[in-house]
């Protein structure tokens, strides 16, 4: 039998596992940048977690859970998505916390799924929160985070799309509305769609069938139905993205998966993906979530970015992907003579917080440059008899072949100055 990684997994080796990795160093970095804190949670929680603040008709409860039965009888679900186990952790330790508190995560997510480019049942993701604040400012920054972060990637093909969903004052009169429409074009509607006439009518937005998609182009919309406070907060949105200079689309038939969505709702959406999976970084305000977690108030406000389909719109657009992890030098020995200065010079590089790898087996020097190109090391630096006789080095630049010979003490500084 051959074994290979379940269906929707994927193993990761270089040298995409290093333009991944890259990804993720970046998401930290911008993340840190903004003032944001590193949090982390259990890969798995309890089931209930996620079907009391997803939704029991959402998508994601009904169909695309890992749910399974612990040893101890206990239902427990990988984590499908991030934010509500990060509400459920915070607003355990509120008393620890300063409000507002900024938080973000690298880690990652498991969904059943249709397999596909794009869409894996195990996926990474960058996310941030903004938990205990209303203020329309906390969305405009969370959105600034997502638009830095792409565009430093070198992503422009790229929509800022966003939306108010509204809330529990003006929803539901918005939402009869929709229920009377949709009645009246159920026939016209998939299966999938008209079960969610009645539990989340609002999801049937998010619907790729072109049926649906054609109903839904005269449907009404949220946006024209907010209360005033939903709509001085979504203004107030719009005037800080202004002044942050970012870009974006109103879509009025924006809406997000999951339940405890209320108010901002926003995507960015890459045009050199296929539309079903075309958005690389969504999210937006739950202030209701904590309290159906049964804590007390505390609106948040955040984004998820899914790094595997970042890399896709890198791809797709033509963008380097970041490679860390590569050596800098590759040490390169002929004679066993040589050997021993060889080690020396790995630990002086390493000293000098330099990557540095060499093989382990003696080999011809045309065999050692080969592993140092297949390495993706930046220079060579070559020792043989006369080098070591002289306690110099060969530094040789891969991409040009640009060549000095130095004393070993000073290959370190020489591989900073050619690596300008």
């Amino acid at each position: 039998m051959e074994l290979g990684p379940p269906r929707g997994t994927a193993d990761l080796f270089p040298p995409r596992s290093e333009a991944l990795l890259g990804l993720a160093e970046e998401a930290h970095r911008t993340a840190r940048l903004f003032g944001y804190r590193y949090v982390e949670t259990p890969a798995f929680e309890q089931t209930e977690l996620f079907a009391r603040t997803s939704g029991e008709s959402s998508d994601v409860v009904t169909k695309e859970m890992y749910t399974f039965e612990d040893k101890g009888g206990r239902s427990v679900t990988l984590r499908p998505e991030s934010t509500a186990p990060v509400v459920r952790a915070a607003l355990q330790r509120l008393h620890d916390l300063p409000l507002p508190f900024k938080a973000y995560y690298v880690h990652l997510n498991w969904r059943h799924g249709r397999p596909q480019a794009g869409r894996l049942r195990e996926f990474r993701v960058f996310g941030v929160e903004v938990l205990g604040t209303a203020a329309p400012g906390a969305d405009v920054e969370v959105v600034a985070v997502g638009d830095r972060f792409l565009r430093e990637r070198g992503l422009r093909q790229l929509t800022l799309l966003v939306n108010s969903i509204g809330d529990e004052v003006c929803r539901p009169g918005y939402r009869e509305k929709l229920v009377a429409f949709l009645e009246q074009h159920a026939d016209e509607l998939c299966e999938d769609c008209r079960q969610r006439i009645h539990t989340n009518p609002m999801r049937t937005f998010d619907c790729n069938e072109e049926g649906c998609r054609r109903v839904m182009r005269d449907a009404p919309v949220i946006s024209d139905h907010l209360c005033d406070p939903c709509a001085e907060h979504f203004a107030g949105v719009r005037d800080g993205l202004d002044d942050e200079g970012i870009a974006y689309q109103h879509d009025p038939r924006l809406v997000r998966g999951l339940d405890y969505y209320t108010r901002t709702a926003f995507e960015f959406v890459s045009a050199v993906l296929s539309p079903a999976q075309a958005t690389v970084c969504g999210g937006g305000r739950y202030d209701g979530l904590a309290e159906a977690l049964g804590g007390r108030p505390l609106p948040g406000v955040g984004f998820g970015a899914g790094l595997d389909r970042i890399l896709l719109a890198m791809e797709g657009e033509g963008v380097p992907a970041p490679a860390p992890g590569a050596p800098t030098c590759y040490v390169v020995t002929i004679g066993r003579e040589a050997e021993a200065a060889g080690r020396d010079l790995m630990r002086v590089l390493r000293a000098a917080g330099i990557a540095a790898a060499t093989g382990f087996e003696e080999r011809p020097l045309k065999g050692q440059l080969r592993a140092a190109d297949r390495a993706g090391a930046a220079f060579v630096a070559i020792l043989g008899e006369r080098e070591v006789a002289k306690g110099t080095a060969t530094v040789k630049r891969l991409a040009d072949g640009v060549e000095e010979r130095v004393t070993i003490e000073d290959v370190p500084a020489r591989l900073a100055k050619l690596d300008v």
